[in-house]
C-alpha cells in the first residue's frame, strides 16, 4: 500500500469517527473533520502532509502525489 492510499484511508477514517463522536456525543466534534478537510485542502496545494512525512520516514513507498 502507498502513502497515497494510507493517508486517504485515515482521513477518512478520522472523518467518519469524528461525525459518529458528534452524534453521539457533542457537536463540538465536528472540528475534527473540519481539521482533516483543511488540512487535505493545503496538502493539495503545497504538498506537505505530515502523515506522509512520517510514512515516508518509517519506509513505506510513495505514491504519485507524495514523491
Amino acid at each position: 500500500m502507498s502513502i497515497d492510499r494510507i493517508v486517504m484511508a485515515f482521513a477518512g477514517i478520522v472523518v467518519l469517527v469524528g461525525l459518529a463522536l458528534s452524534l453521539a456525543f457533542s457537536p463540538w466534534w465536528l472540528i475534527v473533520p473540519a481539521f482533516v478537510g483543511a488540512n487535505l485542502t493545503q496538502a493539495a496545494f503545497t504538498g506537505f502532509c505530515p502523515l506522509a512525512i512520517l510514512l515516508k520516514l518509517i519506509g513505506v513507498k510513495p505514491g504519485c502525489a507524495f514523491q
